[in-house]
């Protein structure tokens, strides 16, 4: 039925980690009751981002198993419960990292909700009643209407898929530290999912692009295939010192430890360093790198629900679209492996809805 609540639970097939080995495999479990403000969503499609394997293999020591990831999902409504007006059977929709806040504090009230200290992640998570919170990687969710965006009508549900973290996590500081103005000149350090995010969404604004990455080996897909107006390889000392002091920003999305002087250096007055990239060992810096120059390194953490659709509008608007693989679930342990290489452009997607979950490829 499209609307009320259903008197049952669900049955969902979706693919999970048993331990921090990481390996998925095929795990039925049950959804909770379609509640009166509850969206019951049939999986289409979901992005695999890096965090998926720092919590599948417990990098971040906070892992719960059985656990089915993913965290950029879209998908086809089902059914909706009585208090929804938004949505409708037969929507395509978006759900993203966070799937509850406790609606009270200051992030909740202020459309911060990512921030929320008592923020229900969408996988490895428990909701308010205790019943563990599972991702995308699945036959199918049950979401709270609060955190569900419309994909709009026109554009391709695989391609929407990673816009909902890779692409709104790049959006957001954007807006947020009033660095969305045309001409400006950014900085994106990394070159993965978020990274080639980062260079479509600054040059739709209107900003000249560089990408940095450590060789010269992405400069060809850097200029040529994503558009960027030029790069630096971190390693070439003279090219870096040549551009030290000329960038208004850096993006840095790089997932592993690494040294952030290199960067600050290339900032310009009142420049930011934001950092984006999930790192389980303390960064370092000289101050002076800071204060000679009004610098800040700063950090961003996806988006919120109302960002991830002025994301998704403003990509259909500028016709941004991500850069993807799509592959079968029975692929995902080899996708994982590959995106922990960095051996993809730039981001795997899940075809959940064609894949045959109970474990055939």
């Amino acid at each position: 039925m499209a609307s009320g609540a259903t008197q049952t639970e669900r049955t969902a097939v979706g693919w999970a980690a048993r331990d921090a080995a990481g390996h998925l495999s095929p795990f039925s479990y049950t959804l909770r009751k379609t509640g009166p403000e509850d969206v019951a969503i049939k999986v289409l499609y979901c992005g695999i981002c890096h965090t998926d394997i720092h919590q599948a293999k417990n990098h971040l020591g906070m892992s719960r198993y059985p656990m089915v990831p993913g965290h950029e999902v879209v998908g086809e409504v089902e059914e909706v419960g009585a208090e929804v007006t938004k949505f409708r059977a037969g929507d395509v929709v978006g759900v993203g990292l966070i799937v509850g806040c406790c609606r009270q504090c200051h992030p909740c009230k202020s459309s911060n909700e990512q921030y929320c200290p008592k923020k229900v992640w969408s996988y490895n998570d428990v909701y308010p009643d205790g019943k563990p919170t599972q991702g995308g990687f699945s036959s199918a969710m049950v979401v709270d209407h609060k955190f569900v965006v419309k994909i709009p009508v026109g554009m391709a549900p695989e391609q929407a898929a990673p816009l909902l973290c890779a692409g709104v996590t790049v959006y957001s500081p954007l807006k947020r530290f009033n660095l969305a103005a045309p001409g400006l000149r950014g900085g994106v350090l990394g070159l993965g999912g978020v990274g080639h995010m980062g260079v479509k969404l600054a040059k739709a604004m209107g900003h000249h692009v560089t990408v940095i990455s450590s060789s010269d080996k992405k400069r060809g897909e850097a200029v040529d295939h994503l558009g960027a107006d030029a790069f630096l390889a971190s390693s070439d000392a003279a090219a870096m010192a040549a551009a030290a002091g000329t960038l208004d920003y850096v993006i840095d999305t790089v997932p592993a430890h690494h040294p952030l002087e290199p960067y600050l250096a290339l900032l310009g007055l009142d420049g930011k360093l934001i950092v984006m990239g999930v790192i389980g060992q303390p960064l370092s810096f000289l101050s002076p790198m800071l204060m000679l120059g009004r610098k800040s390194i700063a950090g961003s953490f996806v988006g919120s629900v109302e960002e991830a659709e002025e994301t998704l509008a403003f990509c259909k608007d500028k016709g941004v679209t991500s850069q993807i693989e799509v592959v079968k679930m029975g692929y995902v342990n080899e996708a994982l492996e590959r995106l922990e290489r960095n051996d993809v452009r730039y981001r795997f997607v899940v075809d959940v809805a064609g894949s045959n979950l109970d474990g055939a490829a």
